[in-house]
C-alpha cells in the first residue's frame, strides 16, 4: 500500500528553496496546492513539483522548516530521493548564503566553482 512520506530538511527560506528547484531546471509551482498521492490521496504543501506520472513531489512548511512530502512509491526523477534532496540542499545553501549577505549589505566579488562541485564565494562590503 502507498501512503505519503515526510522527510525532514534545513530548508527554511522560501524563495531560496524556489531558486534552488529553478537551478536545477526542475518544474515548479508555488502557493498553497494539493500534492497528489496514492487512489486520489492529496497532501497540502507551499511548493509542488509535478511529475509526469500525475504523482506529485511538494515541498510543506511544518512549522520549522519545509520538508519534503512525496509518495516514494511513484518517485519519478533523474536522481534518487537521497540524490534529490542532496543536490536541491546544495544549491539552496548558496542560495540561502547569497540572501543573508545581501540582507547585511555584502556583495559577490568573485564566485568559482570548485572541482569538487562546492562554490567558492568572495563576499565584499563597503563601509563608508
Amino acid at each position: 500500500m502507498s501512503h505519503f512520506s515526510q522527510i525532514k530538511t534545513q530548508i527554511r527560506s522560501l524563495p531560496a528553496l524556489q531558486s534552488a528547484l529553478t537551478d536545477l531546471g526542475l518544474p515548479w509551482q508555488s502557493g498553497s496546492q494539493e500534492v497528489r498521492g496514492f487512489r486520489g490521496q492529496t497532501e497540502t504543501a507551499q511548493v509542488v513539483i509535478p511529475q509526469e506520472n500525475g504523482y506529485d513531489i511538494g515541498f510543506r512548511w511544518n512549522g520549522t522548516e519545509y520538508e519534503l512530502v512525496a509518495d516514494l512509491e511513484f518517485w519519478r526523477q533523474a536522481w534518487s530521493v537521497e540524490r534529490f534532496l542532496n543536490k536541491v540542499s546544495q544549491r539552496y545553501a548558496y542560495h540561502a548564503v547569497l540572501q543573508s549577505a545581501s540582507e547585511q549589505g555584502f556583495q559577490v566579488q568573485t564566485e568559482e566553482q570548485q572541482a569538487d562541485g562546492s562554490v567558492k564565494l568572495v563576499l565584499q562590503r563597503w563601509r563608508s
